[in-house]
């Protein structure tokens, strides 16, 4: 007996009926047409404490480069890198060459000066006592003149004499004067020598520490050239660079938490000191001058810092999670679980918070957020108004129509 000829035909297509369903399975579960899995978040109301990420190098606000006013040979030097120097303490010498030795022409020429100041003085007093003189032969000639006991010729020769007398007084007050000048000029040379002389013993300005020699003993240093750089460590800030986009809202006194390089695990509170007017237009950032609560030990002058700017809450308004917030066809929004499907809300985001949290505003009255609303914060891959979601944890499963 031949079996049915069904039979052979059914085989096959049930075989072929479980092999597409298989597929079906695996691709509507695990493979392309599976539903995206996603972590969802809760709108809610709140404020957010802003924050502002810079990075900035350590310096000092009080330093100095100590050098020569004039060319001339460092002869010995008194302090290294690292030393605490006091105000007025000597920190190098530089060569005098010929000092002593104009000093010294100097002092002869003021001594000159001094007799010829005393040689003009008798001079002028000398010059006196001849007017004196001249003054009473002349009035005594005139009298006699007048009771014709001289010629007229006698008193001419007595007015002469007067004449001459006054002259000889006014020379010499000219010559006291010109002493006297001489004098003053050669004590301000001397002077002037004196503190020449005195530069070339290099002191520090103030309380501070070396942090850099930059010549040794027997070298010629120019005039402006460095010898030693300064700092007061007590000065230590932090000179930060900032994005311009991100710079508003910072002013005098806002709270920062300093991170330095070589102390990664160790914060340090600080506030900034100086908001700078200028900023740099090649690398849109502005600069800001950071200052330690607490100046920390072991800070190096140029070190890198991470430095987080703290600014104030904001008023209350609706918070996301800060992942929630994505970028779709150009747009910037958050997917919103609505009606079992995921709908791309376009948002304007106000402020972001050190937690983590977002706020942010509806930017279409036509899709508004709510409190309570449920938002996607993780996909397993992108998403669109048209694809399968699974919210993973929940069990809800909800897919958008073909």
């Amino acid at each position: 007996m031949k079996p049915f000829p069904w039979k052979k035909r059914l085989l096959p297509a049930l075989a072929a009926a479980l092999l597409l369903g298989a597929a079906w399975w695996v691709a509507t579960h695990t493979g392309p047409l599976a539903p995206v899995q996603v972590t969802v978040g809760k709108v809610d109301e709140g404020s957010v404490s802003p924050q502002r990420l810079g990075i900035g190098t350590v310096e000092a606000q009080r330093s100095w480069s100590i050098g020569p006013t004039a060319t001339a040979r460092l002869r010995s030097l008194a302090v290294d890198v690292g030393d605490r120097v006091q105000a007025g303490q000597v920190l190098a010498e530089m060569d005098q060459v010929d000092f002593d030795e104009r000093l010294r022409a100097l002092d002869a020429s003021v001594a000159r000066a001094a007799s010829q100041q005393q040689a003009a003085a008798a001079q002028a007093l000398d010059a006196t006592a001849r007017l004196a003189l001249a003054r009473a032969n002349h009035q005594r000639n005139l009298d006699l003149a007048r009771q014709q006991f001289i010629s007229t010729g006698a008193l001419e020769g007595r007015e002469q004499e007067l004449r001459s007398a006054q002259a000889a007084l006014a020379s010499a007050d000219a010559n006291v004067q010109a002493s006297q000048q001489d004098a003053q000029r050669l004590k301000a040379e001397r002077a002037a020598l004196q503190a020449q002389r005195e530069r070339l013993r290099l002191r520090a300005p103030a309380d501070a520490v070396v942090v850099a020699r930059e010549g040794e003993a027997g070298a010629t240093v120019v005039a402006g050239q460095s010898v030693f750089k300064l700092i007061d460590p007590a000065s230590l800030w932090l000179r930060v660079r900032i994005d311009q986009g991100q710079s508003a809202g910072l002013n005098v006194g806002t709270p920062a938490e300093v991170v330095l390089r070589s102390q990664p695990q160790q914060p340090h509170a600080g506030r900034v000191a100086r908001l700078e007017w200028l900023a740099d237009s090649v690398t849109e950032e502005r600069l800001i001058q950071v200052a330690f609560d607490a100046v920390p030990a072991g800070a190096s002058i140029g070190e890198m810092a991470e430095v987080t700017f703290l600014l104030p809450a904001t008023p209350v308004g609706l918070r996301v999670p800060s992942a929630s917030v994505q970028s779709w066809q150009g747009h910037r929004g958050v997917w919103r679980l609505h009606g079992g499907q995921a709908q791309f809300v376009p948002v304007r985001v106000l402020a972001r918070g050190a937690d983590g949290q977002v706020l942010l505003q509806a930017a279409d009255t036509a899709l508004p957020l709510a409190t309570g609303d449920s938002v996607v914060v993780h996909s397993q891959r992108a998403l669109a108004p048209d694809v399968r979601i699974r919210t993973v944890g929940s069990l809800i499963t909800s897919e958008s129509a073909p």
